[in-house]
């Protein structure tokens, strides 16, 4: 399936990309997040276990156990708080 995901802020920074296009097979959103830090480096770091990364997908935040479908669009940003 293919995913489109966003990345914001601090993440997109460590990062060094706003976004990418993922032939993913993976079943949940946690499935995903676990594949991205898999790839080590940056992706580890920004995206770790511990770190607080808020998630969406179709513009809703979104738990873990969000099944994901082809199409969708995941963005992975930190916590914002407003004034």
């Amino acid at each position: 399936m293919k995913l489109t995901v966003k990345y914001f802020a601090s993440i997109r920074e460590a990062l060094g990309c706003a976004s990418e296009v993922l032939d993913a097979s993976e079943g949940t959103l946690l499935d995903l997040r676990n594949s991205l830090i898999a790839r080590g480096g940056a992706h580890a770091s920004a995206l770790a276990h511990g770190k607080a990364v808020r998630m969406a997908v179709n513009q809703s935040l979104s738990p873990d156990a969000t099944q994901l479908k082809d199409g969708d669009e995941v963005a992975f940003f930190p916590p914002v708080t407003g004034g």
